[in-house]
């Protein structure tokens, strides 16, 4: 099924593309983009994990559209990798909705916290493959 393929490729190239940046932005300036308080997890900034995740679903997507590994396999490595990015985004996003609905505005350049977009990024790619391998097992 080559749509599927190309989707999480390019769902999981916007998503690398846009950690990568978050990334450099805070390796090489020691800011976090947009003037948003920048988590942390284990003594490194998050945005260095969301990439990362990231870039094993990148590097999964492409040997799956490049036909070196199964479409399966790929779906299932997405799938494992994705909820490891929801618990992890989810982790850090769900007390600042929370602030955000209890009318706490934290100034987000973009509406929400950076780390909501990977979590969408990431409840994406999980849906995606789940009724992947759901068709196809």
């Amino acid at each position: 099924m080559k749509s599927y393929n190309k989707i999480v490729f390019l769902l999981s190239l916007a998503g690398l593309l846009f950690s990568g940046y978050l990334s450099t932005i805070k390796l090489f300036t020691s800011t976090c983009i947009f003037n948003e308080p920048c988590p942390y997890f284990l003594g490194y900034p998050a945005c260095f994990f969301g990439f990362g995740m990231f870039l094993i679903i990148f590097s999964s997507a492409t040997l799956g559209l490049l036909k070196k590994i199964p479409e399966i396999i790929t779906a299932k490595i997405i799938v494992v990798i994705s909820i490891l990015g929801i618990l992890f985004a989810g982790y850090f996003t769900v007390p600042e909705i929370g602030k955000l609905i209890s009318g706490i505005n934290n100034g987000y350049t973009l509406g929400l916290p950076t780390c909501a977009y990977g979590l969408i990024f990431y409840i994406l790619l999980f849906s995606i493959s789940i009724s992947y391998i759901n068709k196809n097992s």
